[in-house]
């Protein structure tokens, strides 16, 4: 494949490239640069008509597998009902768990394919998937089976995320120490050969740092990496957990400090931010540009679920995360893409160069800038995944 006339070519391996080509060959990139050093035109020809050209999305937080509608609990919400009123209502995380139990796998993999086509055509490539609306061992099975299919069916890249320790069930509320037992001798060992990576939502009213650390530190015993959901309503431990524990990321981090910067940094954490989450519960955005000060991989992610942060594109949460977040254009760009697939262990995408996947997206728009400029337009014009055009 041949990508020419690119008015503006985003690599991440330096500064962008004006009326630039782009060469592929078996789905890698040979060629990314000027278009008076290129080789010879072969193959199938892609003509960008001076658009921009960036890498593809690589969407690192996502809890794209569920079932239920929570439109009613936003609107209430937004109207000034708390969370905790809603929860004693029957709404929240818990009525998203009985209607996701409820649904049968072939229900759930049509939600969550559609969800992830929606993300395709803005142009992410590649996801990770959480579990964690099952909650029990049969359907965070169930869950995980569903986003391994995605990746297998769709032409999208997918690390499956097991996040069982997401909240307490109801018929667990009162021994929750038996949940936590659960979890660690019947659903890790269950789902080790499902997950990639074991994920906990370490806050007060969720699970605590001591819970946490014993069920990352099984499941890494089982061959599963370690993410962290840290430090999103308060303070808390979680990011100092996550350095602790050398974990692969951190993810929210509305309330870290400095301090928790540096030891995330130290230890090689990476900071997965979600702005739309913030933006939906009207709450502090996490400090994008403190955590790239300190030496952070940094990655944008939508956190698309059902109830804190329905987001199926990545524009927007790069408009936010500019305009929120404290981050420059390039590197809310950079985010994500390549600190996306930092974060997810992948070093064959998120730039244009040689030797990487040609995961690319042209934008119907002369600079990449436009991208938060423009959040609320689709201006993905093509999407071209391991070399092919979608």
């Amino acid at each position: 494949m041949f990508l020419t006339n690119i008015g503006e070519l985003t690599t991440n391996d330096g500064p962008p490239i004006h009326d630039a080509v782009v060469t592929v060959e078996e789905g890698t990139i040979s060629y990314a640069g000027p278009a008076a050093d290129a080789p010879m035109q072969t193959g199938e020809l892609l003509d960008c008509e001076g658009r921009a050209v960036i890498p593809g999305f690589v969407d690192a937080h996502t809890h794209l597998v569920f079932a239920g509608d929570r439109s009613d609990e936003f609107a209430r919400r937004m109207a000034g009902e708390s969370y905790s009123e809603i929860l004693a209502a029957g709404g929240g995380i818990l009525s998203t768990v009985a209607a996701t139990r409820a649904a049968s796998e072939e229900e759930l993999f049509r939600l969550t394919a559609g969800r992830a086509r929606r993300m395709l055509v803005t142009g992410t490539t590649t996801l990770e998937i959480k579990s964690g609306y099952g909650l029990d061992t049969e359907t965070e099975l169930r869950l995980l089976r569903v986003a391994r299919r995605v990746g297998e069916e769709l032409p999208v890249t997918v690390r499956t995320t097991f996040l069982g320790a997401h909240a307490v069930p109801a018929e667990h509320r009162s021994d929750r120490d038996g949940y936590v037992e659960l979890v660690v001798t019947e659903m890790l060992p269950a789902v080790a050969g499902l997950a990639d990576y074991c994920d906990v939502f370490v806050e007060e009213g969720a699970f605590t740092v001591d819970e946490a650390r014993r069920i990352l530190a099984r499941a890494a015993e089982l061959g599963m990496g370690a993410r962290v959901h840290a430090n999103q309503l308060g303070p808390g431990g979680g990011a100092r957990l996550a350095a602790e524990i050398g974990a692969v990321s951190a993810d929210h981090l509305d309330y870290v400090t400095e301090e928790d910067a540096a030891a995330m940094a130290a230890a090689g954490v990476a900071a997965v931010l979600v702005p739309g989450a913030s933006y939906t519960l009207r709450s502090p955005q996490a400090p994008g540009q403190m955590l790239a000060n300190a030496g952070c991989t940094i990655a944008l992610a939508t956190d698309c679920n059902p109830g804190t942060s329905y987001f199926e594109s990545m524009a927007p949460i790069i408009s936010l995360g500019v305009t929120q977040m404290g981050l420059e254009v390039a590197q809310a760009i950079e985010a994500a893409t390549l600190g996306g697939a930092r974060s997810l262990g992948f070093d064959d995408r998120g730039k244009v160069a040689p030797g990487f996947r040609a995961d690319l997206v042209v934008l119907d728009a002369p600079s990449a800038a436009h991208l938060p400029y423009r959040p609320g337009t689709n201006l993905v014009w093509r999407v071209v995944k391991d070399g092919a055009v979608l």
